[in-house]
């Protein structure tokens, strides 16, 4: 290459370049994107419930910190309580004084009424909060979520739920972040505070 075409070739680089720059800080702005925040997903959205105590919330109402979220039911026989378990121990290594929420959704909302939501989640980090609705409410955070729940019969009476067992991280605008790893419960520690 001549040094004449480098002259030429150059400047058309820096300006393709800056082009560029400019052109992802423009996506940026106009996305609504803070610097730092996650990217767009499609997992996650609006919900209308019922907590524990019978009072109706929606996602706006955890926004201002982190969230995990949990999904299952109280008849659960062992994943459920041992990942609210892990969850409260996680939360306990935190600090008493962090501002964290857990919220444990119900994928058994025939069964798991407010007051049986509340007296499951008293065995656990006062920070968990049961979450319920009716039928139509919970299939539609389900579905938002991307959660997998199917009624297994057990016997003539009897049922069990199969469902998918992960918990999601939510930042303070209850984006979604990530899967939680609770079986390495430092790096979750560290992964919440990054968005306390």
């Amino acid at each position: 290459m001549s040094p004449a075409s480098r002259r030429i070739l150059l400047p058309g680089l820096v300006l393709l370049v800056g082009l560029i720059l400019i052109g992802s800080a423009a996506w940026g702005a106009l996305s609504g994107r803070e610097p730092g925040a996650p990217a767009a997903s499609l997992i996650g959205g609006p919900f209308h419930l019922i907590t524990q105590d019978g009072k109706p919330v929606t996602e706006n109402d955890f926004k201002g910190a982190p969230t995990l979220l949990f999904f299952g039911y109280t008849h659960c026989p062992d994943v459920c309580p041992t990942t609210l378990f892990e969850i409260s121990q996680v939360f306990e290594k935190l600090g008493k004084d962090k501002k964290v929420t857990a919220l444990f959704v119900t994928v058994d909302p025939e069964r798991d009424t407010p007051e049986v939501m509340k007296d499951y989640v008293s065995s656990f980090d006062k920070r968990i909060i049961g979450l319920t609705g009716d039928r139509a409410s919970i299939d539609a955070v389900l579905k938002a979520y991307r959660v997998y729940s199917k009624k297994v019969p057990t016997t003539a009476d009897g049922y069990s739920m199969d469902h998918s067992a992960i918990v999601y991280l939510m930042d303070k605008q209850m984006r979604f972040v990530n899967a939680l790893n609770l079986d390495r419960p430092d790096i979750a520690i560290q992964e919440i505070g990054k968005y306390l």
